[in-house]
């Protein structure tokens, strides 16, 4: 089956309203409510709420009545070593991302709906209902916030005039052959005087938002290792029909799977060559391998 941009479009409205009308309300009405009805993963800052999981039914529930064919992958109902992206259309969701933010009360969460066809995204829906903020695209038929459509200004892509986002992450094992020291020594890297200089960076806690204003150009790139599927298929969608590209976290990578683990989401608003070097560029700062 290869959906057409039609029916990719019908798709993506779906998701729209689907966020508006249920889901979307469901989310701000309960956040900064959850200190008490919450489970650690991994670990102390690797959460997840009961209303996760609630909402990944909602969502399951409501997408299999109309897509009954789609096959599904929700982050609270994924099982580590059982669950595949195959080729068939594939709905890839994150029913609340950026957990902490929301159990904190802090506006940055999100729920983000994806549509994978072939190991690849091709529908997003991203919606932050507590800025109002909406994110769609499916495949062929551009990128919008809010009905509006996306057009990032065109403005030359330096790595030393960037404005970046970079996150803590979840994993914080200490140790020179751990993720966690190479991301703080890329950060270090890419911020001090004698590195790449940028000019800052901001962490807002959820990567599919992180992603989605990479795509709007309010941020120039955004840098991950540890992410999942759920939390970057709809905004890699979003960001591909905005003119931006998703490379790999790690150097030299390319072309990269769905669930690589290791992202580097770069802005449009620019040709694909000043892309491609703002990549190398990069990838010379990051401080080895990322391995997940």
């Amino acid at each position: 089956m290869v959906l057409t941009m039609q029916e990719l479009k019908n798709v993506e409205n779906t998701f729209t309203e689907l966020l508006l009308r249920k889901i979307g309300p469901l989310v701000k009405s309960h956040t900064g409510t959850n200190f008490r009805s919450y489970d650690d993963k991994s670990n102390g800052v690797d959460l997840v709420t009961v209303l996760d999981k609630n909402i990944e039914s909602i969502i399951k529930a409501e997408l299999a009545g109309k897509y009954p064919n789609f096959k599904f992958i929700g982050e609270e109902s994924y099982v580590e070593g059982v669950t595949k992206i195959s080729n068939d259309p594939t709905f890839i969701v994150d029913p609340i991302d950026g957990t902490t933010n929301f159990i904190h009360g802090y506006p940055f969460s999100c729920t983000s709906l994806g549509l994978a066809e072939m190991g690849k995204p091709v529908v997003g829906a991203v919606f932050n209902p507590h800025l109002n903020q909406l994110f769609h695209a499916s495949k062929g038929n551009g990128a919008f916030l809010n009905n509006q459509e996306i057009e990032v200004t065109e403005r030359t892509l330096i790595l030393q005039k960037s404005l970046i986002a970079l996150e803590g992450g979840s994993e914080r094992t200490e140790g020179s052959q751990g993720n966690f020291d190479k991301k703080i020594d890329t950060y270090r890297n890419l911020l001090s005087e004698s590195g790449a200089f940028v000019h800052g960076f901001r962490s807002v806690g959820s990567a599919a938002m992180n992603i989605c204003y990479v795509a709007s150009g309010m941020l120039d790139a955004y840098w991950e290792g540890g992410c999942w599927a759920w939390d970057v298929c709809a905004g890699w969608c979003i960001l591909e029909e905005a003119g931006g590209r998703m490379a790999g976290g790690n150097p030299k990578e390319w072309v990269i799977p769905l669930d690589g683990r290791c992202y580097l989401a770069i802005r449009g608003g620019c040709e694909s060559m000043e892309q491609k070097q703002f990549a190398e560029s990069f990838w010379s700062y990051v401080a080895g391998r990322l391995e997940y």
